[in-house]
Order: structure tokens, then sequence, then C-alpha cells
């Protein structure tokens, strides 16, 4: 196979190609049209400036949900269209995208249905919680608009069970039940639709770490961010799919703007036993004081706690900052007043920003989470034209993506041969349906020599991947790393090697959940770092680089405690030794 043909490449094998779309920004938007347009046989390049998915698309609440409360703004055809996507994500992507029952906590009766009434009708109400029939009938019409292709419950309102009185304040009187779905690791899966896309379209490329420098004619020009090397490109048609970047990307490629906004959603990850148990497997959503929505779910072994939603202007700007740190602790600490919350209890946070259509909206809970699709046609100094994706949200991107494509066809041409809509996703094609083929699959797995464990943690991971990577990582000695050993070094050598790995902090947030789980330490993040320098043939100092660069980010911009690495020390390690010693070997 030529370097071409592979899926993740580097700019400098890209020189002097054409493409017949170039897609710009590898976030689920950008990297949902790449599929696409791979199905239908058109060849495309898909670049970022940064990893993929390291945007918006790597920091959402991890649920896949149609949106119960854009009902009060009128959005029907939104939410209709939202929950038909997450019914086909929970069939397309079982192994990543699962149902999540949820409960609404309700204290009143009558509560919010003016509030509702007047949000319908573009009114600013004053802000009160909602009540019991607010809710039902909010739900009720949440189960009519996701009737298309649902697998899942409707809803159902009850007193509090006796299992609940404990958990939330004593003024819930009743909870309302419904399903929704979350994710477990994005990331992954849009590296599987990367995956899937480069299979059906051996033409198509990924490169992250690639910047569009502008577009003249039909010649783009890319840099590597990595060497600041430059290469052209030529092609026939342009996407922009760069999110909350959307405006600064098209005047890098000569298009309109200013389209979109932004408002950032910061999320906190908890190390709380006691909540994730009484919790029992729910979803706790409910309202602030302030009428902010919020999510509280067991996520894996932690307990996720989302979201803030705040304007910003510069999407590369943004961190969590401590006051939504105790926000988020403040509002826990409204709803569950029986038990005791702190900063000590924040293992993980992230933050992204939602692109949004302009809006003038008064409130950005108010704010629009539709999505729409506009042509740029040429211009005096570009020759092709540009599509742009304008606003979105996760759940939706498979119809994005479809308009999109269905836009960019047209534009060159070409009949659209094949859908995606009934198609699966990765490891989420032939994965087994009940439990006795559960059982079947894992003793496939396990026939290599592998602890039934260890097969079922890949399974959870990789889907129906997972026999195929179980059976190399047996035969590369399986052995689990010393202070993170849910992961083996052979499974990160892997990831490092087949899915675009370029810095370490791309191993350890994105290719990994150990970041997120709260799993690295000083000792784990060494230990990392010295099996990814094997892997990508790191030299010691670059080894130490990327140690520390990786660690300043997870102490930085997610709260991770981690000592600082210094930058003026060399490392004491030998990379080639570590990385040994992490694999077993003498």
């Amino acid at each position: 196979m030529s370097a071409w043909q592979l899926p993740f490449v580097r700019p400098a094998s890209l020189a002097d190609r054409h493409f017949s779309t170039v897609i710009v920004g590898a976030g689920i938007n950008g990297v949902g049209v790449f599929r696409d347009l791979s199905l239908q046989r058109v060849d495309c390049l898909i670049v970022d400036k940064g990893d993929f998915g390291a945007g918006a698309s790597s920091a959402p609440s991890r649920m896949i949900h149609g949106g119960l409360r854009y009902l009060e703004n009128g959005s029907f055809s939104l939410v209709a269209e939202a929950t038909r996507e997450r019914n086909l994500l929970l069939r397309n992507a079982p192994h990543l995208v699962r149902p999540l029952k949820t409960v609404v906590p309700l204290a009143n009766f009558f509560g919010g249905l003016m509030s509702s009434a007047l949000k319908f009708f573009g009114r600013t109400p004053p802000q009160r919680t909602r009540g019991l029939l607010a809710v039902a009938l909010g739900l009720r019409l949440y189960d009519i608009l996701g009737r298309r292709q649902r697998v899942m419950p409707g809803h159902r309102i009850s007193r509090v069970p006796t299992n609940d009185r404990g958990l939330f304040r004593a003024a819930i009187r009743w909870t309302a039940t419904f399903f929704d779905a979350w994710i477990s690791h994005p990331e992954w899966l849009i590296l599987e639709l990367i995956g899937d896309a480069c299979r059906d379209q051996p033409r198509s490329a990924a490169a992250n770490y690639c910047r569009v420098m502008g577009c003249a004619g039909n010649i783009l020009t890319l840099r590597d961010e990595l060497t600041g090397a430059l290469v052209r490109v030529t092609a026939d048609t342009v996407v922009n799919a760069t999110g909350a970047w959307l405006d600064r990307s098209a005047a890098v490629l000569g298009g309109a703007g200013p389209r979109v906004m932004g408002t950032k959603g910061s999320h906190l990850v908890l190390d709380h036993p006691a909540l994730r148990d009484a919790l029992d497997g729910r979803m706790a959503y409910f309202e602030a004081v302030d009428g902010r929505v919020c999510i509280v779910y067991p996520f894996l072994d932690r307990v996720l706690v989302g979201s803030t939603d705040i304007p910003v202007e510069d999407p590369d700007q943004i961190v969590t900052e401590p006051a939504e740190v105790d926000y988020l602790i403040d509002v826990l600490r409204e709803v569950f007043p029986n038990m005791a919350f702190g900063r000590d209890h924040v293992v993980y946070t992230y933050v992204g920003v939602r692109p949004l259509a302009r809006s003038d909206a008064d409130k950005p809970g108010q704010i629009s989470r539709d999505h729409s699709v506009v042509v740029d046609p040429p211009s005096a100094t570009r020759d092709i034209p540009i599509v742009g994706l304008v606003g979105g949200k996760w759940t939706t991107f498979r119809s994005l993506a479809e308009e999109a494509t269905t836009e960019v066809l047209q534009l060159l041409g070409r009949s659209r041969t094949a859908s995606t809509e009934l198609l699966p996703i990765g490891g989420g094609a032939d994965l087994p349906a009940d439990a006795a083929a559960t059982e079947r699959f894992i003793e496939k797995m396990t026939a290599s020599g592998m602890g039934r464990a260890r097969a079922q943690n890949l399974l959870a991971r990789y889907g129906s991947k997972a026999l195929s990577l179980a059976q190399r990582l047996a035969a590369s000695g399986d052995v689990p790393l010393q202070h993170a050993p849910d992961y083996s070094a052979a499974e990160l050598s892997y990831l490092c090697l087949e899915t675009g790995v370029v810095h370490l902090d791309d191993l350890v947030i994105r290719r990994t959940l150990l970041a997120i789980r709260g799993l690295v330490t000083d000792a784990a993040l060494a230990e990392i770092s010295g099996i990814a320098a094997e892997a990508l043939g790191w030299d010691a100092a670059r080894a130490h680089k990327e140690l520390r660069t990786c660690a300043t980010a997870l102490r930085e911009h997610h709260n991770v405690r981690l000592q600082a690495v210094a930058p003026d020390v060399e490392p004491s390690f030998d990379a080639s030794l570590m990385a040994s010693s992490a694999l077993g070997q003498s």
C-alpha cells in the first residue's frame, strides 16, 4: 500500500495532489462530511490545524440527545431531527452510544407554564422552575417527535421512589423519567468515521496539525504545523467545517462572514462514589436557581457534571475558570443537599465552544442549536466554491453532513449513490446482538490467552474491532501498564502507530479514556511518554518536551493534579529504555 492510501498522512505526502473536495476542520461535522462524500466515491482530503476532534467535538456533555429544552423555543423540527439521529446512533454505533435513563426532579405542579409560553413566543419570562404539568407536556411531545427509529421506552411520571428520597432535596415530590443516550468516547467515533471513509474511498486522506494558509484559483496552501513546511494541493470544492472558527477560516479561504458566534460549556468529572451509586445508572436533569439546565450522570467509574453556557469571542483562548467550577459545585449542593461536594472531588475539567449561528437572543440558552449549509461562489481570487457548515450539535452531525454532501455533489455534477442513515460506524458493524452472541465473541478473544476482564474492556472500547485487536495484542505481549493497568503497552503502541498520534496529549487525552477518568498521575504520564517515544521514534529531548507540554495542558486546562516539568532540565531517562521497562523487557 503506497503512502497516499493510508488514512492518516503528513502534509509532505500531499504535495501537488488533486482532490475533488478539501474539508477544513476535522471535528465531528467535518468528519461526517468526509465519511459521506467518501461513501459516494468522492476523493477527499480533510485537514485540521490541531488534532482530529480536538476542538468542541472532544468537549461535549457526551450526551446523544434530542434537546428537550429546545421545545420551549419552538424548535420542533430540530428536536425531531435530533431524536431521530439519536435513535440512529444507538443502532449504528452501539459499542459507543448507549441508552441513558434520565430523571427530572419536580417540586411543584403548575410551575413554569407561563414561562414556557412566553419563551415559545419569543419573550423573556421571569425565571421559575418548571413543574410537573409543563414537564409532562414537554415529554409527551418529545416522545412523539422522537418516534422514528425509536428503540427506547417512553416517559413516565411518578411519586419520588423511596430510594430517591434521600438523594434530592426534601421539596421534590415527583420524578419524571425518560430516555436519551450517552457516548463513552466521542473522539474514538470520529477516528472510526475517518477509517470507514478511507476504506470506502482509498484515495481519501486525513492530516492533522495541518493548517490552511490560503486559497487562490483552485490551489490551497497547507502548512505542516510540526515542521512549518508548505505544500500545495488543488481541489474542485472546499468545505469549511471549522465550527466556532468558521468566520476565521472563511477569511483565510476568501469566503463571506460573519456567520457564527460561540458559547463555552465547561464540565466537571468527579470521583464521588456515593453520588454515582445513588444515581444508579441514571442522569439527573434539572434546573439551577438561575434557570440554567444542568446534568449529572454516571460516566464510566466517575460522575460527569455540566455545563455552563457563556458567550466567548476567541475560541482559542478558553479555559474552565475557577468561578465555573464553584458554580457547578454549588448547583450540586443545591440539588443533592444530603451529600458533600468540594473541589477535592474534581479529577478533571474540560471546556469547548459551541458553534452557534449569529443571534441577538438575550440569553445564550435561547440561541438556536439548529444548523444550515451555505455556499460562497467563486470570487475574483478563488475559482472554486466554498460550502460552509453553520451551527449544529454533536447528535445531528450525520444529517448535517448529509445536507452538506448533497450540496457538494451538486457542485461536482455527481449523484448520491448510498446513504449513511443505516450504515454502522466502525466497531458498531457486526457487533454481537445478544448475551449469547457476546459470550461467543468473548470466547474467541480469550482463545488467544487474553483474560476475560481484559477482553470485555476491549469489546467496550472497540466493538467488533476488538477481536482482531485482541489477537494482535496477544501476539505482541499484552502487558498492563504499571501505573495505568486499564491499558497495555502494546495497546498504546497500536494507538500511536495507526490512529494519527502526533503529540503525547493526542494519546493521553483523546485516544484513551485515562485523562477524563482522572487516572493520569505523574508516574503514569512518564510511563506513557516512554511508550509513545519508542513507538513514534522520539529522541530523549522530544520525549521530554512532549511530557512537559502534555503535563502543562492537563494541569492548566483540565485541572489535573500533576507536578510541573522543568523546561530547562534534560530528562534523566533514555526513552527507549523506559519504554522497554514499561513493556516488561530487560
